[in-house]
């Protein structure tokens, strides 16, 4: 009897990020994406555990696209013993080459800033997940490939690549996995949506046993909308948060998000559509991104506007520090484009502490927003917030325009999935929250036998037949993480929460006496 192969999910499984899945053929392993926890403390601290495999025996890792919830733990890979070959996109390769040092560099800085304070409470010192070395060895073993051109991964696996619209270099993997007759899986990726700015429309294989596919907005219907319809809603927000002295605080990814918005912003400047004002990218890494997409701008959907976009005169970019700084320092209004997109890290977060309890501030999320984070704490309404030990009250207008989300909605995904038909085998939901998979679940049901669609848990493995259902072969016998916490708020949220409700009720308090009032009756719950 031929070789089963099967499939291992180590990440992006019951919540968005950390993408991770091994397919093993007997000693054949091959791993799809190596990427980054982000989130809640819970989740991120998973990405200082070891893996749950062994990295020296992996043979090869397929990398669907460079963001770093895809590819950020590769330089701990490699740092692990992993020295095989990554195959991607010449783009998505390009990319890593700024990203991925980037991100070395975000965790040597947060490791030295929290072993300051773990000195000065006499707790351990940690180390970074990797450095600067590491990541510069993982660019050693990138590889790139072609699109649609079948590369082999490993004995009895091999692969190629199809464009997935979502990002610069990004794309879906069609694999076959076995001798003589393989059994044949398509990974989507991360799916662009219709009508993205400089991305073409996603594509893919079709006839396949079984399809691994993200389902970030499976439970989420957007209004379908058209560059005309984009560009209305951008000025729609620029304008309502035009305020004399005041700004627009835009958190973005560095990557794709930021290149958009300004190509977006410069058109309707020189349309004379939105006042001119200075729009400012406070990231190096998104102006490091950003050369990286000129280069590429022929391979690009729109690639001349972009180009024109950045040699607009509006448009400022800071490297250093001291530019950074600066920009608290501007008197007109003016547009800050800064990472991260979901406020947890990078500079926004020192433009938010100087903005967020003013008035004349806008704050405009435009990308996806895990639970637990910063983004998604002010998106639910939040009317204090701490950040970096600081309570800052929110009196700055909090807005949200999806207009440029990255990822496929149900209803694209499901004709992704649909297009990928006849699907023999099942269909593993990953990359998605649990209302998000429930919603794609019940979509793709209408189409699809009953046990078709799985969502995986964190750790499960699956043995993949030809024209036959997934058999769930193991589960982890202690989850790395409680399930419960997968993709929402934890005890970290909750604290934070807790500690702003209870200053808020004591300074509201009328008099010492009632704010003794409180203590003694929060001690008492305490001790109960």
């Amino acid at each position: 009897m031929p070789e089963q192969p099967s499939i291992s999910f180590h990440g992006a499984a019951g919540t968005v990020t950390g993408s991770c899945h091994l397919v093993t053929l007997g000693e054949s392993r091959v791993l799809v994406d190596c990427g980054m926890f982000q989130g809640s403390k819970s989740e991120k601290e998973l990405n200082y555990r070891a893996f749950p495999f062994d990295p020296r025996r992996i043979d090869a890792v397929i990398l669907t696209h460079a963001h770093i919830d895809h590819s950020g733990l590769l330089p701990k890979l490699v740092k692990a013993g992993f020295d095989g070959p990554i195959f991607a996109t010449r783009g998505t390769i390009d990319l890593c080459s700024v990203m991925l040092p980037d991100s070395a560099h975000i965790q040597e800085m947060e490791v030295e800033t929290l072993n300051r304070r773990n000195a000065h409470r006499g707790r351990k010192t940690v180390e970074p997940i990797y450095d600067a070395a590491d990541a510069a060895r993982t660019a050693t073993l990138m590889r790139p490939v072609e699109l649609k051109v079948w590369q082999e991964a490993a004995d009895g696996i091999r692969f190629r690549l199809w464009n997935a619209g979502h990002l610069l270099g990004s794309a879906s993997i069609e694999m076959e996995a076995g001798h003589g007759t393989p059994v044949r899986l398509a990974f989507s990726g991360d799916i662009g949506p219709h009508h993205k700015l400089l991305q073409y429309e996603p594509e893919g294989p079709s006839a396949v046993d079984y399809v691994i596919t993200e389902s970030t907005y499976g439970n989420t219907e957007r209004e379908e909308l058209d560059d005309a319809a984009r560009l209305k809603a951008l000025k729609r927000e620029v304008d309502g948060a035009y305020r004399p002295g005041g700004a627009l605080l835009i958190p973005s990814f560095a990557v794709e998000r930021t290149q958009e918005l300004v190509a977006d912003l410069m058109f309707l400047m020189q349309e004379g559509q939105i006042p001119h004002c200075p729009v400012i990218i406070d990231s190096p890494l998104a102006t490091r991104a950003s050369e990286i997409f000129l280069r590429h701008a022929r391979d690009l959907e729109n690639g001349e506007q972009l180009a024109r976009a950045f040699r607009s005169r509006n448009l400022r970019f800071t490297e250093t520090v001291e530019q950074s700084k600066s920009v608290d320092h501007i008197r007109e209004f003016h547009i800050v484009i800064a990472a991260s997109g979901m406020c947890d890290a990078g500079r926004i977060r020192h433009r938010l502490k100087n903005w967020l309890w003013r008035e004349e501030g806008t704050v405009l999320l435009v990308g996806y927003q895990a639970a637990g984070t910063l983004g998604r704490i002010l998106a639910e309404g939040a009317s204090t917030v701490r950040i970096q030990g600081e309570e800052i009250n929110v009196r700055a207008r909090i807005r949200t325009l999806d207009v440029y989300s990255g990822h496929a909605d149900a209803e694209e995904l499901t004709d992704w999935v649909r297009a990928r038909s006849p699907i023999s085998g099942g269909i593993f939901l990953v990359h998605g929250e649990e209302p998000q998979i429930a919603g794609l679940a019940a979509r793709l049901a209408d189409f699809l036998m009953e046990g078709q669609v799985i969502p995986p848990r964190l750790d499960s493995c699956y043995r993949l037949a030809k024209n036959g259902k997934p058999v769930l072969v193991s589960e982890a016998p202690a989850p790395r993480i409680e399930p419960m916490l997968m993709g929402s708020r934890d005890w970290h949220n909750e604290f934070q929460s807790l500690v702003l409700d209870l200053q808020h009720d004591l300074m509201e308090a009328a008099d010492d006496r009632q704010r003794g009032v409180i203590l003694r009756r929060m001690r008492r719950a305490l001790s109960e």
